[in-house]
């Protein structure tokens, strides 16, 4: 595990994007999420449970350049956390207004593989949180895939709670669960 780092976080610009995409996207899981559908005439009802895998699942959230243009937008946010001493790129977060629902959509938050679980997320999302309510938006709305395990955990400890689901969200027809809060 790394030393403690003297963390920066800061407005991401165009030219943090190519150092964005270089940070380690990929994660490992022993579970996923498993959605089941009941149907009884009027009524419907979604269950999502977690479900061990036959073995770990080593996977890459895909980044994307163009959603990171889009966030650089003065209407929208890119944040990155960076070594204060050293200046290395240690993750990202970007975030998209809807003024028109008051949302706040995070899309991306990377934190490179050696510095996860040191807080640097969750410092992030602080930021963030902030960023929403200077914009006048009355809620945060995440979107993970079922199968992105650790990420579901991260959003529920750092306080965000279940709120929906669209199935065929993703390239390749992957389930999305979003995970909101209101924003105080």
């Amino acid at each position: 595990m790394p030393d403690k780092v003297s963390l920066l976080i800061r407005d991401g610009h165009t030219r943090d994007i190519e150092y964005c995409l270089q940070l380690d996207h990929s994660y490992r899981t022993q579970f996923a999420w498993q959605m089941r559908l009941y149907n009884d005439g009027d009524q419907y009802e979604v269950r999502f449970h977690p479900e061990r895998l036959p073995r770990d699942l080593d996977s890459v959230w895909l980044p994307s350049e163009h959603r990171l243009y889009i966030a650089t937008e003065p209407e929208n946010c890119l944040l990155v956390a960076t070594n204060r001493d050293t200046g290395e790129l240690l993750g990202y977060l970007a975030l998209y207004a809807d003024p028109v629902h008051s949302v706040a959509r995070l899309h991306d938050l990377v934190v490179s593989r050696p510095w996860r679980r040191n807080g640097i997320g969750i410092r992030m999302l602080q930021v963030a949180r902030q960023w929403a309510r200077d914009h006048q938006l009355m809620r945060m709305v995440a979107e993970v895939q079922t199968r992105n395990f650790p990420t579901v955990r991260f959003l529920q400890r750092a306080g965000l709670t279940f709120s929906g689901y669209s199935d065929h969200y993703f390239p390749q027809h992957e389930i999305a669960m979003f995970f909101g809060e209101v924003l105080r």
